[in-house]
């Protein structure tokens, strides 16, 4: 049971102060993972400052255009015809959560999701920071195989009914985020908040055809897919990737181990930002991510040897924010 797992929650005299006093644990089911992909499903659970669960929300939306991976989120282009449109559900989404801290597993994709939806429809999200689960697993130094949200879950003997549904997502992430939040109180460890910028403008690319989305012709709703051969990358290799600044159109990445996110869906995404994604690691690497740099996988030990810097999914999320461009 949940409640045998957990750490008993700190007095109200030693609950931090500098804790935030509201959380919207979130998820989202999207298209895919490209900057001009569309949320397809949202669900919203509000938490007290203590994690204690409030409300929760949850909405299909039209996304008006291919589904994408319905065998990951199983929205068909039937289920969504009928759905609001996001500029109609904004509203309601803003209300659950503004003034609170915005609370996901890999809480960088889910935010630029959000913020993308909020600008097509010329508002901003209110929110200004957010808390990844992942970095405060890592923060709490819990014994986790993976950073997946079903092993955070299980950690905390949650169970999980419906994988990749944004409500029950969300709820299982809300089950698991009150024992990680009284946890962090009681042994005061610090929250890793992030800030949010909103986005203030936005132009999208022609959204493609019902059935044609770019990047899916090659995928089965099956539980294996055949490889992909991608295209070659455009752009020379700069070098390796130094701590501290941007990503570079070129650079070339292998991934090694699980990720939250499909790793299928996470290699378009740093192909469609000019990355080289490697099946395998060598003296030309550029970058590895992984979310368990212990593991002693090929690619890890490899890493080593070579010197190949490392970074984890979450950070990675971040810095395919801002690629920068290949010169010339």
């Amino acid at each position: 049971m949940l409640e045998d797992r957990t750490t008993a929650a700190p007095s109200a005299t030693a609950w931090p102060a500098a804790y935030p006093q509201g959380y919207a644990v979130v998820d989202v089911e999207t298209t895919g993972l490209a900057r001009d992909d569309r949320i397809i499903s949202a669900a919203v659970y509000r938490l007290d400052a203590r994690g204690e669960v409030e409300d929760h929300w949850y909405t299909l939306v039209n996304p008006q255009r291919d589904p994408g991976p319905v065998w990951i989120h199983g929205l068909t282009n039937d289920v969504l015809r009928d759905a609001p449109l996001f500029p109609d559900v904004a509203e309601e989404f803003a209300a659950r959560l503004d003034g609170r801290v915005l609370v996901a597993h890999n809480a960088v994709f889910d935010w630029q999701m959000i913020a993308r939806e909020y600008a097509r429809a010329k508002r901003e999200a209110p929110v200004r920071h957010r808390l990844c689960t992942i970095a405060l697993s890592k923060a709490l130094d819990l014994p986790l195989p993976n950073h997946k949200l079903e092993s955070l879950a299980a950690h905390f003997g949650v169970v999980q009914q419906r994988a990749h549904h944004a409500l029950d997502d969300a709820r299982v992430l809300a089950e698991a985020f009150r024992p990680s939040l009284v946890a962090a109180a009681a042994g005061g460890v610090r929250l890793p908040l992030n800030e949010c910028r909103p986005l203030t403008e936005w132009s999208d690319r022609p959204a493609p055809r019902i059935g044609q989305q770019a990047g899916y012709s090659g995928y089965r709703a099956a539980s294996w897919r055949p490889s992909r051969k991608r295209p070659a990358c455009p752009y020379p290799n700069p070098g390796r990737y130094e701590e501290g600044k941007r990503l570079k159109q070129g650079m070339r990445v292998a991934f090694s181990g699980d990720t939250s996110v499909e790793r299928d869906l996470l290699e378009d995404r740093a192909t469609e930002a000019g990355l080289h994604v490697a099946t395998s690691l060598s003296r030309l690497t550029s970058l590895l991510v992984t979310n368990d740099p212990d593991s002693g996988t090929s690619k890890v030990v490899k890493a080593r040897q070579f010197g190949t810097p490392v970074v984890d999914e979450a950070a990675f999320g971040q810095l395919l924010a801002d690629v920068e461009p290949a010169d010339g």
